[in-house]
């Protein structure tokens, strides 16, 4: 894709000099290291310098961030303005990114979840899923060590401009810093916000938002997205699940490997603490930034596990998200950053569940349309949909034998099934440890009578 270069970019040379004044400044302004994170500049730059000298340096920084930012989004609205330049020409006000990222979604993926939803909600076999319209190209997904990318490298990727290593949480391929969009949109003023189905310390919402080496450094993300590093807080707004990182060690629902308790931490810093389905819903578009909300110890549940009482979904955070952002950026003046990741399409295609990642998958375009509503009626809005991979190696339909086109396909069989495999395997898990002393007849009836007719709706066993 031919993309024409805006009149008023910079000149190369002065984009070049940008490019070596990030590369010099920016690594040692955030300093990574394996273990820890420096609350304060590093020793270097603090005594190798003088404060002036730093203080230049850092807002050198920041104007690159910034202007780089502003650059990309000018080229998003390029690309995009085919389809909308009559939107787009309207808009002359600050401008709002919604970067949304289906986690391991591929054309398999979205084409299993177009036909099953077209075949049993009885539509015309031309019906087109709310990505369907939006679709302009394609990525190439392969990470700087791998053929086959991670989430943390393609969410690098996609935060830095860059391709790193796999496990790469907003580092480049030599593990230093690189700047990401959002901390780019914050030092320009703009509000930015991060919503997820996983915990919100994992690969993609960590790659936005913290610099660590590898990705199973969670404890470290959690201080990042809390603001504990040279730049302060740069996320204003954080939904998603992955409390258990924000607890000491000594809470029972803790996965920390230290007593730092980051919710009281974070609340010092001006951050309201929400948890339950019932706060997220009492908060109106005034409520006062930062917000954390974080419901749930882990991942959320599955969109076909997920209690409607208990947990909100990916389009009900992500409308609470766009709301609240929305109102403080026009009370600012400014716009605002929003990453929005469907990340458990992703988790069911590692388990090779159809059933539950179709339900992701449509979860997600339910946000998509929720999204595309917006943009239609704030048309200083850009919004990018895009994949990080695709996982599982899905296939849909099976050739039956030689004649050709004689295709099985089945989408029916998803539709009653009742919980993921995840829950389902925990739930045989408990069954056999309360069973240990039972013969192999009594453990098989109970997965032909339980599991299959019941919770998978298999009623055939041949």
């Amino acid at each position: 894709m031919a993309i024409e270069k805006p009149e008023y970019l910079l000149p190369d040379s002065v984009q070049a000099l940008q490019k070596n004044s990030i590369s010099e400044s920016y690594s040692s302004l955030l300093t990574i290291n394996d273990y820890a994170v420096n609350d304060e500049l590093p020793t270097q730059a603090q005594n190798g310098s003088p404060k002036n000298s730093l203080s230049l340096k850092k807002k050198i920084v920041y104007f690159v961030l910034g202007s780089a930012f502003i650059s990309s989004v000018v080229l998003m609205s390029r690309c995009l303005a085919s389809k909308k330049s009559k939107a787009l020409a309207k808009s002359d006000g600050p401008i709002n990114v919604i970067l949304m990222i289906s986690d391991g979604f591929g054309p398999a993926s979205e084409t299993m979840a177009r036909q099953f939803y077209q075949s049993t909600n009885r539509l015309p076999v031309s019906w087109k899923s709310p990505l369907d319209d939006i679709l302009v190209g394609a990525s190439r997904t392969q990470s700087s060590d791998s053929l086959i990318t991670d989430s943390a490298a393609g969410a690098t990727a996609f935060s830095c401009a860059m391709k790193s290593y796999n496990g790469a949480i907003g580092v480049d391929p030599s593990k230093n810093a690189c700047g990401t969009l959002l901390e780019a949109a914050k030092l320009k003023g703009m509000f930015t916000g991060l919503v997820a189905t996983s915990r919100i310390t994992h690969a993609t919402p960590g790659s936005f938002s913290a610099h660590v080496v590898n990705r199973d450094m969670e404890d470290l993300i959690a201080q990042y997205q809390i603001g504990n590093f040279s730049l302060g807080p740069v996320v204003d707004l954080m939904l998603g699940g992955g409390k258990c990182f924000f607890l000491p060690k000594s809470d029972p629902g803790s996965c920390r490997q230290d007593d730092r308790d980051l919710i009281s931490e974070a609340k010092n810093k001006g951050f309201t603490s929400i948890s339950s389905l019932e706060q997220l819903n009492s908060l109106d578009s005034n409520q006062k930034l930062p917000l954390m909300g974080l419901f749930s110890g882990s991942h959320m549940d599955y969109e076909i596990d997920r209690d409607p009482s208990q947990q909100p979904s990916l389009s009900s955070m992500a409308d609470k998200a766009i709301k609240i952002l929305s109102e403080s950026s026009s009370k600012a003046n400014t716009g605002f950053f929003l990453m929005i990741e469907g990340s458990r399409i992703d988790m069911a295609a590692h388990s090779n569940d159809p059933a539950t990642h179709v339900r992701e998958i449509i979860a997600y375009w339910d946000t998509v349309k929720l999204v595309r509503k917006f943009v239609d009626e704030n048309p200083n809005t850009v919004v990018i949909s895009v994949s990080d991979h695709e996982t599982g190696g899905l296939s849909v339909a099976k050739q039956l034998g030689p004649e050709y086109p004689d295709y099985f396909w089945k989408p029916e069989a998803l539709v009653n099934v009742k919980m993921s495999i995840e829950k389902i395997s925990k739930k045989l898990l408990y069954f056999f440890t309360d069973n240990l002393n039972s013969n192999l007849d009594k453990k098989k009836e109970f997965v032909k009578t339980v599991v299959f007719a019941k919770w998978l709706e298999i009623h055939d066993f041949n």
